[in-house]
């Protein structure tokens, strides 16, 4: 996480008046403003394959690729294949399989895929560039939480865990099948449930992990963020195989660069250490009102197969020298 950010902090700043959301606060997504009433949000991610099954993988990508703008509360409209592929080793029709599972996901979110690009590469890559449209005036930063908001998070954590796990071969195929299912979700009904009740900030949950996000969200905030550890809805043995060592590198990097500023209180090292693994298409995490909780869930409504009603997390407070607290 620190080395990115030292880069990102390098650039030249991006000042233009259309330019209404950039990389400045860690956003999810560009935004950028066309006309009165009219943006474009935008984003790209694209990544190695966590999953054996070449069409899952791609579903996998295409709804992570398309969390950024959903995190934004913008609509996705079009989207362009990115790809690394080995055709010199690999045969083709394990990438037509790949792109198959990333045009049925978009496909389900209503998404075109237009095009796209393909390098060769000596390992599997592949992702979105995806553009939706949002209203200049409305759409959702991940900074603007305020102190006494509740916290809320749409899916589970574990898919970094589990995902190591299999890798290693400690657990069997078929215990993936939670994590499959929490990362081929779309966060589209989380995207409509906040749209429709108003929250005052949100991010999605991938790289950086739980903790690594809320901190970004802090921060742009200028608020600290309280995370109830054991609030936060685990996928199963996630806690015990983290426990075991299966979680991803990116744990360490993470709780390296927010030091001081994070304070675990009392909570186990295994589950800050699953707290700041990395997660592929995690759920979304909202800062709301009290008061509008219990309209989002309604809004949310039932559940998708495979996971549980989202929680409530944590809570906002005034800004200390800690951004993130776990109790």
């Amino acid at each position: 996480m620190q080395p990115m950010v030292q880069v990102l902090h390098a650039l030249p700043a991006m000042n233009h008046p259309d330019l209404l959301a950039g990389h400045q606060h860690a956003e999810d997504a560009c935004v950028w403003r066309l006309a009165d009433g009219v943006a474009i949000v935008q984003s790209v991610d694209f990544f190695p394959p966590l999953v054996d099954d070449p069409y899952v993988f791609g579903q996998i990508a295409a709804a992570n690729s398309l969390s950024d703008v959903y995190a934004m509360g913008g609509e996705p409209l079009v989207a362009l294949n990115i790809v690394g592929f080995p055709d010199d080793k690999l045969d083709l029709e394990l990438l037509g399989r790949i792109l198959r599972g990333g045009a049925d996901k978009a496909a389900e979110a209503g998404v075109v895929i237009g095009g796209g690009h393909s390098v060769r590469d000596a390992e599997i890559k592949y992702g979105l560039v995806v553009t939706g449209r949002v209203h200049p005036d409305r759409f959702i930063r991940n900074g603007g939480a305020r102190p006494g908001d509740r916290l809320l998070l749409t899916k589970p954590i574990g898919s970094g865990v589990l995902t190591t796990a299999a890798k290693r071969g400690r657990i069997k195929p078929e215990e993936l099948a939670e994590a499959v299912a929490v990362m081929t979700t779309l966060n589209r009904s989380a995207c409509d449930a906040m749209i429709k009740v108003g929250v005052h900030a949100a991010t999605d949950i991938t790289g950086f992990g739980l903790i690594g996000h809320a901190f970004e969200m802090a921060e742009a905030s200028d608020v600290t963020i309280v995370l109830e550890a054991g609030a936060v809805p685990l996928m199963g043995r996630t806690l015990e195989l983290g426990a075991a060592g299966c979680v991803t590198r990116a744990h360490k990097s993470t709780l390296a660069h927010l030091g001081t500023r994070l304070s675990s209180g009392g909570v186990d090292d295994p589950l800050v250490n699953v707290l700041a693994d990395a997660q592929t298409s995690g759920g979304l995490l909202m800062s709301l009102p009290p008061g509008r909780v219990d309209a989002f869930l309604s809004a949310y409504g039932k559940p998708p197969p495979g996971l549980p009603a989202p929680a409530v997390v944590g809570h906002v407070e005034p800004a200390s020298s800690v951004r993130i607290r776990l109790v």
